[in-house]
């Protein structure tokens, strides 16, 4: 019989498929300024995005630095200048739109909800991450949702969890379990702040940052054993 009464769920890249919703605005981003958009241009923005988030995550840049920068990073690169923080407006329209579901995620919180107290703890935008996840359908089913903006730090920051903390009413932290994609910021955080961790590694990554993981799932119905629920028929 498992232990916990508390779930505390990442969201892009765990409930929702980021890597769809961020193909899907840059698309409409680059139509919408009349600019071509080639493989070579999205490769790089990926390659630079996520290494940027990188750097946001153990506070090399502040989130305004990260958002207000990266396009005009971007189009410098392939020797055109335009208003960074203009396109970082525009983009975020678009991501606001985009609210596809990993595999399984929809019946999974809708069956976990029954038997724990579910809580969304997000890095990102909040008014992004909110609407996203009303459009899924999820919103509904978590008890709070926390995002690094409101929160005024982000994880894996012990701040934040402790900001979470503070708002989940008799909480031990010993029956809380994250759930997330991220080595750093779901199980190097979740480890920090005295909860048990499950890694959700959907792309087989490696993991070479030596953090240990309570569990390691590859897909998100892994989960139902690991909780002792039944699978929904």
């Amino acid at each position: 019989m498992n232990h916990y009464k508390s779930l505390f769920f990442d969201v892009d890249d765990t409930l929702l498929d980021f890597g769809a919703t961020e193909d899907l605005a840059l698309r409409l981003l680059f139509q919408n300024q009349g600019l071509t958009m080639t493989p070579d241009i999205i490769s790089y923005y990926k390659k630079m995005n996520k290494g940027m988030w990188k750097d946001f995550e153990v506070g090399k840049l502040t989130r305004d630095e990260l958002v207000n920068t990266r396009f005009s990073k971007l189009f410098t690169a392939f020797g055109k200048t335009v208003d960074g923080v203009a396109l970082e407006k525009s983009y975020r329209n678009f991501l606001s739109e985009g609210h596809q579901l990993v595999e399984n995620a929809y019946p999974l919180i809708e069956t976990l909800s029954d038997h724990f107290d579910l809580y969304i703890v997000t890095n990102g935008v909040a008014d992004t991450q909110k609407k996203r996840l009303s459009a899924s359908g999820l919103a509904p089913f978590f008890k709070k949702i926390f995002v690094s903006e409101d929160t005024g730090y982000h994880k894996p920051d012990r701040q934040f969890f402790d900001y979470v903390f503070e708002r989940v009413p008799h909480l031990d932290e010993k029956e809380g379990l994250i759930i997330g994609d991220s080595l750093i910021s779901d199980i190097h955080g979740g480890n920090q702040a005295g909860l048990d961790t499950c890694w959700f590694n959907a792309k087989n990554q490696t993991n070479d940052l030596g953090e240990q993981p309570t569990y390691e799932i590859h897909q998100l119905n892994e989960l139902y054993s690991i909780l002792n629920v039944p699978i929904p028929k």
